[in-house]
């Protein structure tokens, strides 16, 4: 039977939720091990050159272990790389998001294919269950208006549309109803959830925090502008994780300015610490070595980041993007500042982490994702891993209240 198809899910938690979106829509095929599988679809992410290379390794490695199956592109790597992958025919197929409703038929096709269908698409799909997962993700948005100038993302998800709440509301409905307690809500941007809509991501989470069963909600990367007075009263509610994930990308005006970003920093310090009073923890995105970041941009750069309450960071060092402003910018910086750099910045903030945890190390709440040996992992509300040892129970995706954790460098960890 040439039915066995596997799933390879590359980047953010948007992809994630589409990947689930596309098994849901199995009807003649069925899951298997990637050594098993008649058909690979691969869901790409293109936001760095680093995410296409790891992409195409993947793709080169399948060619090696499992020559004689079907690799399909999705993704957002379909937009910028299908059409040179499908050309030396490194894949079979190309698709785009909104072919992935109608994966069942997608699979079946006789001859190679590019089929990218509407950017703007929006799908209402409803998941029942996450595979392998202990939470949900629901995909609240799709696109994206703003236009940094490092960013491709808008050109390969389109602008910023939101789902319709009855969907999402549903989505919840289900997924609480068949055991999910924590969601995860997610997009391209997800905080400009509403505006074409006449709602808001804050009147959402309300409504989605009211349906029964439902425990727990995290909130994908957030802009400073959305964080509204209406969102932030929902900020002492304990449904909400007290973690919360705010995209500054840098800490310079200097460089916001060159970034055609929004947001400033003293506005965004402000906000953070406002933030950070109510007790929560607060993750960011960095460009680091982003063209024009002179030493003494850095230097102020750091010296503020210094001063911010931040406690989780996803730094990167810039990744020149075909078709975006900062692409033909100079001067540039080069690869090993550009990597001390980055090293720097992650080491302050693990700093940041570990003081955080040292003072957050009581009356935690895990749910529980994983175990092996009876070592388990999960995240407490401050969305810091936490690993458990039980050799008596099976403790995956359970909840689990920890009065104390020891906490250590890379981790905190407890004996139950």
């Amino acid at each position: 039977m040439n039915n066995k198809v596997f799933f390879k899910t590359f980047g953010c938690r948007t992809n994630q939720f589409d990947t689930q979106v596309m098994i849901s829509k199995l009807k003649d095929f069925r899951l298997s091990s990637e050594e098993e599988a008649n058909t690979i679809v691969i869901n790409s992410c293109t936001v760095t050159n680093g995410a296409d290379s790891s992409v195409r390794s993947y793709i080169n490695s399948i060619k090696k272990s499992n020559p004689q199956a079907k690799i399909i592109l999705a993704g957002c790597g379909a937009f910028s790389k299908g059409e040179e992958l499908l050309a030396q025919k490194k894949v079979f197929g190309v698709m785009g998001h909104s072919q992935k409703e109608a994966i069942n038929s997608v699979l079946q096709a006789p001859q190679p294919f590019y089929e990218l269908g509407d950017i703007n698409h929006i799908d209402n799909s409803i998941v029942a269950e996450f595979v392998g997962k202990s939470r949900a993700f629901i995909k609240i948005q799709e696109g994206c208006d703003f236009r940094c100038s490092y960013c491709i993302i808008p050109f390969v998800r389109g602008n910023a549309r939101s789902h319709s709440e009855a969907t999402i509301l549903e989505q919840v409905r289900i997924l609480a109803s068949n055991g999910f307690g924590e969601f995860v809500l997610t997009g391209t941007n997800v905080g400009s959830y509403g505006k074409d809509t006449h709602s808001s991501i804050a009147k959402l989470i309300q409504r989605i925090a009211s349906i029964r069963g439902v425990r727990r909600i995290r909130i994908g990367s957030l802009e400073p502008m959305q964080i509204d007075s209406e969102f932030k009263e929902l900020l002492s509610e304990p449904f909400m994780a007290k973690h919360l994930h705010i995209a500054l990308q840098h800490t310079s005006d200097r460089m916001l300015e060159i970034m055609n970003r929004r947001n400033r920093y003293s506005s965004d310090r402000a906000l953070l610490e406002e933030i950070a009073q109510k007790g929560y923890a607060i993750g960011t995105d960095f460009i680091v070595a982003h063209p024009h970041e002179t030493t003494k941009i850095w230097e102020e750069a750091i010296e503020r980041l210094q001063q911010l309450p931040l406690t989780h960071i996803h730094a990167f060092r810039y990744s020149k993007r075909d078709n975006t402003p900062s692409a033909s910018m100079k001067p540039l910086v080069g690869g090993e500042i550009a990597k001390a750099r980055h090293q720097e910045l992650v080491e302050i903030v693990a700093q940041k982490n570990l003081a955080f945890r040292q003072q957050h190390a009581h009356d935690l709440e895990v749910l529980v994702e994983s175990g092996k040996k009876g070592v388990y992992a999960g995240f407490d509300q401050y969305f810091n891993r936490v690993e458990i040892t039980s050799q008596n129970e099976d403790l995956a995706s359970t909840w689990q209240f920890l009065k104390e954790v020891t906490v250590e460098d890379a981790t905190n960890r407890t004996t139950l």
